[in-house]
């Protein structure tokens, strides 16, 4: 296949993945906040201290996972208190699983302290540890060596003289 790596200096990446990923979840307590979320939690209370952040940016950060539909607000009271909100991940939130497994996964292996990974995350049904993997659609296991970037069809190109 033909290297395309010449033609890459025309590449705008003003419509760059990535680069509006980071827009929406871009940020360190976002981050965490989301982690808290696929870890189960979803309590206002318990978000504000997991993460370790004031209760006023939980707030922000949540009003805005929740405008961005990566989280749902639902409702619920205990017994003799007041309705109170709770906050769950969306299809769209838990799409993000395999990233947060992926940054995890880096963490485990490069940013740890000698003690270890503070968690493991295991397949319920056999314990075995899971992890993110780079594979292609047609099911092969891809080393990131194996990758070729190619145009996409929402590539915006400069003008070139």
């Amino acid at each position: 296949m033909t290297d395309l790596r010449a033609d890459r200096d025309a590449w705008l990446t003003t419509n760059c993945s990535i680069g509006r990923a980071l827009d929406v979840v871009g940020n360190r307590s976002t981050l965490l906040l989301l982690r808290e979320a696929s870890f189960g939690t979803s309590r206002f209370d318990d978000f504000a201290a997991r993460v370790g952040i004031s209760e006023p940016v939980a707030a922000a950060r949540l009003k805005q996972l929740v405008a961005d539909g990566l989280l749902e607000r639902r409702p619920y009271r205990e017994p003799g208190q007041r309705t109170r909100d709770e906050y769950v991940l969306t299809a769209k939130g838990a799409e993000l699983l395999p990233v947060l497994t992926a940054l995890r996964q880096w963490g485990d292996t490069w940013a740890a302290d000698a003690a270890g990974p503070s968690v493991r995350i295991e397949h319920d049904d056999c314990g075995a540890e899971v992890h993110a993997v780079l594979r292609c659609t047609a099911g092969h296991d891809v080393e990131p060596d194996d990758i070729a970037v190619r145009p996409g069809p929402g590539l915006r190109r400069a003008d070139r003289d």
